[in-house]
């Protein structure tokens, strides 16, 4: 409200909860002076005190132009939730704003926030689970008290799930650390009208989403969720001409699994096949946020370690034989197996020149490996010292 003559009426009592003027001496603020953020007011107070204003928001024509522009201006999930958040902003007065997707693994992410600290986090995935799930509006005056959500956070909440295509998308999750009074609550032609806005931002962020996820599934096992080959060897040569330029070194490790063939012949590929992902997991774990972890086919692996020279890549090769050798697999199938692992380590410039030498190099040290008795690592040397 830029003017008082635009400014909604505003009861008297609120007034006295907004406190003194200032200079004035006035008890009262004149209703120009009142925002939405103006401090005292709970979120049920202001839906009901600036409906009026927030319908008129809501329900015009460019509303839903300005929303439908600002989605389906990128293809990136996170951006199109920032439009979403941003534009819900001014709908609702909630000074905490997140949206909230999920992976192909069904784990829930924060895609975008606005005002939300890191102690929001369980309360926010508990609201948009409930959400998700149900297909429903959220709405509570104090989340401590609702039984529907276990989360130790305080305040009101207002969330919608974000559906297309029959399917839960995502959700838009409004907080406000003050407890309502009363239930926040909109008038019904203001929440069809924010249904109706939300409708085409659904659909933005399920095709931004679906894009995601069909670019990841061209880049990673079907098994193992980690990368698969043709994505290693798209690493392995940028990372070369990288390593080349700057002088920096570069390592690759080759894993084998010693004895996986075993577990196929005598508890089936079932049971094999959760082993191989049980091995992926450990193999994962024990390299570096930096690293590059592929599944190299069958029962093989790799890890490119940017920026790593022999010395800290045989240790990171020792790293794994160990975690692999310690592992109990398939436990949780009350199977007690142990497998080994046989670790070949290449380093360019060491030992190679380019990407298809570095393969070569690490695929030669871990055969040599195999062949002298499995369960340990070796590093490369270069061809004119052998």
């Amino acid at each position: 409200m830029s003017s008082a003559s635009r400014a909604p009426r505003i009861p008297v009592a609120l007034y006295q909860a907004v406190g003194p003027a200032g200079k004035t001496g006035s008890k009262l603020r004149r209703a120009s002076e009142i925002s939405l953020t103006t401090p005292g007011l709970d979120l049920s107070t202001r839906l009901r005190v600036f409906q009026r204003a927030l319908r008129s928001r809501v329900e015009r024509r460019d509303a839903l132009i300005d929303i439908v522009r600002g989605v389906n201006a990128t293809l990136e999930p996170q951006k199109i939730a920032e439009v979403i958040v941003d534009r819900a902003s001014s709908w609702v007065p909630a000074p905490c704003w997140a949206v909230v997707s999920a992976d192909l693994s069904g784990q829930f992410s924060v895609l975008a926030d606005r005002g939300l600290t890191p102690d929001m986090g369980p309360a926010v995935y508990a609201i948009a689970t409930w959400v998700m799930h149900r297909g429903q509006e959220f709405v509570t005056a104090n989340l401590a008290q609702d039984t529907r959500v276990t989360a130790a956070a305080v305040g009101a909440v207002i969330a919608f799930p974000l559906s297309c295509r029959g399917r839960k998308v995502g959700a838009l999750v409004a907080l406000d650390r003050v407890p309502s009074t009363r239930e926040p609550r909109m008038a019904a032609s203001m929440l069809r009208a924010v249904r109706l806005l939300l409708e085409p931002a659904s659909v933005a962020l399920d095709n931004g989403l679906l894009l995601k996820r069909a670019e990841a599934l061209s880049v990673t096992d079907d098994l193992t969720h980690l990368y698969n080959s043709r994505y290693l060897n798209l690493v392995l040569r940028r990372e070369t001409k990288r390593a080349s330029r700057s002088g920096r070194p570069l390592s690759l490790l080759f894993i084998d699994l010693d004895g996986f063939k075993a577990v196929n012949d005598t508890h089936g590929h079932l049971f094999g096949s959760r082993a191989l992902v049980e091995a992926a997991a450990v193999i994962r774990s024990s390299a570096r946020e930096t690293d590059v972890v592929s599944r190299f086919g069958g029962d093989e692996f790799a890890i490119v370690l940017p920026d790593t020279g022999a010395e800290g890549a045989y240790a990171v090769g020792a790293r794994v034989r160990d975690k692999i050798a310690a592992h109990k697999f398939l436990a949780a199938d009350g199977l007690d197996i142990h497998l080994t692992g046989s670790v070949g380590v290449a380093t360019l410039p060491d030992v190679a020149a380019s990407a298809e030498e570095l393969v070569q190099a690490a695929d030669k040290a871990m055969y040599q490996v195999k062949e002298s008795g499995k369960n340990g690592i070796v590093a490369a040397i270069a061809p004119a010292d052998n």
